[in-house]
């Protein structure tokens, strides 16, 4: 089992760290550079508005895939050919819901037309990520990694001509949007066409069933809601900023944001192998009476928490103490003479990346496990302590306040966690411990072995 997590780890870091530190800051800090802070931040809220009810697109179901194929993959086909049904049925309840709540907030003409298209966006999105999790439970992390940086590959090429070529002058905000429309839907329609065909799927098998709806819905409900809740809590800080502080203000937290966001981007890439690895294993050594075979767990469970805990935490910390006292030419090399206002939040936005990937790391074994009823206690407390925050700290800080309830936030949700994961699974004291000489030796002999 360690050897397919170290494979998936390798295949699908490799593949993102060559191309998404070059989308994020070339060619997201490119757009923002050429658009202004004052756009830029009309855009990234609407964004965040438009990402945080994208879960009306899914409804937990790519989570749920993900552990039900790893401990069912005879049922892919099954799956594949219901879901892809229920997708397309949840497009319209998300368009429904994301206008309406955009009504409410007051959205004008403009802030309409930019929605829809990124409505489309979301949607297109959400497919892939539903069609991966399908390589993800099967454990074909090769092709995983191959799509999670295709629709990246083409939005570089395609903005890249857009924002460096002859066009360049003539750049705006819409041009960003459909190039990523484009790149979406050519790398959701490559991706299907790879897992029907590992699948045995013919599209004369796609059907619409309202009983396989709701087994779907029943089964997935907690995994929806849990993540409603933390993109909520992610994502909520530029919305609040825009409201409470304005667009200039909503920029440059999207600017100082941007590099946690790349950052983070590690420890995500990382739990996406772990989930259907921790949920095979949660399979075995889970038995009906609920009580978990502490051999198992101290021979399997507790060495592949411990295998990314530590090198995660070197990464996390030493990047964030790294990036703290560079902050300064960091903001100037990225946006150079127009660098002051994003240094303070930077800062302090910059240190989130440890929580998160705490989070990132506890929070898979946790859903592996099926313990969706605390996470999503933490997840909705955490929330309400972020916009509590946000809202004591932005009339007075700006989106330096911002910065500083995000952080808060994401604190309490990995402590939360991390505290749970240890009590319900037993994780025994050398989990934590540094690894040794003789540890880092069995991990490069298993690199060796991929």
């Amino acid at each position: 089992m360690q050897k397919k997590l170290l494979s998936g780890l390798f295949w699908v870091l490799l593949a993102n760290l060559l191309v998404k530190p070059f989308w994020i800051l070339g060619v997201e800090v490119g757009v923002q550079n050429a658009v202004g802070n004052e756009m830029y931040g009309f855009y990234f809220s609407i964004l965040n508005l438009s990402y945080i009810l994208n879960i009306l697109l899914d409804l937990g179901i790519t989570n749920f895939n993900t552990r039900n194929i790893a401990q069912h993959p005879q049922l892919i086909t099954k799956h594949l050919s219901g879901i892809l049904g229920i997708k397309v049925a949840l497009l319209g309840l998300y368009l429904v819901v994301t206008f309406s709540v955009g009504a409410l907030m007051g959205y004008g003409s403009e802030e309409f037309r930019l929605l829809a298209w990124l409505t489309l966006c979301q949607f297109l999105s959400s497919l892939i990520l539903y069609l991966r999790s399908n390589f993800e439970g099967l454990l074909l992390f090769k092709w995983d990694s191959l799509f999670s940086v295709l629709d990246r590959v083409l939005m570089i090429f395609i903005c890249g001509c857009l924002l460096w070529g002859p066009l360049r002058e003539n750049f705006n905000i819409y041009w960003f949007v459909y190039a990523q429309v484009a790149a979406y839907g050519l790398t959701a329609l490559l991706a299907f066409v790879v897992i029907a065909r590992k699948a045995r799927f013919s599209i004369f098998n796609f059907h619409l069933s309202p009983a396989f709806f709701l087994v779907i819905l029943k089964k997935s409900a907690p995994f929806a809601l849990l993540v409603l809740l933390m993109a909520s809590y992610n994502r909520i800080d530029p919305i609040l900023l825009r409201r409470l502080a304005g667009d200039a203000d909503a920029g440059v937290y999207a600017g100082a944001f941007r590099l946690l966001d790349a950052l983070t981007a590690v420890a995500y890439l990382v739990s996406v192998p772990l989930l259907p690895v921790f949920s095979k294993l949660c399979k075995e050594i889970k038995p009906a009476s609920a009580n978990y075979n502490l051999l198992s767990i101290n021979s399997q469970l507790a060495d592949i928490v411990r295998l990314v805990f530590w090198p995660m935490m070197l990464f996390a910390v030493g990047v964030s103490v790294v990036c703290n006292l560079w902050a300064e030419p960091i903001m100037q090399l990225l946006y150079h003479g127009n660098f002051a206002p994003y240094v303070p939040v930077f800062r302090v936005v910059i240190f989130g990346i440890v929580p998160i990937s705490i989070t990132y790391i506890f929070g898979t074994l946790l859903t592996a496990g099926g313990h969706l009823r605390q996470l999503n206690l933490f997840a909705a407390t955490t929330l309400v302590l972020n916009v509590v925050v946000n809202l004591l700290l932005i009339p007075r800080l700006g989106a330096t306040g911002s910065a500083w309830a995000s952080l808060t936030a994401q604190s309490f949700m990995a402590l939360a966690q991390l505290l749970l994961a240890i009590r319900l699974f037993r994780l025994p004291l050398r989990t934590f411990r540094i690894p040794r000489i003789s540890d880092l030796r069995h991990l490069l002999d298993l690199l060796k072995e991929q």
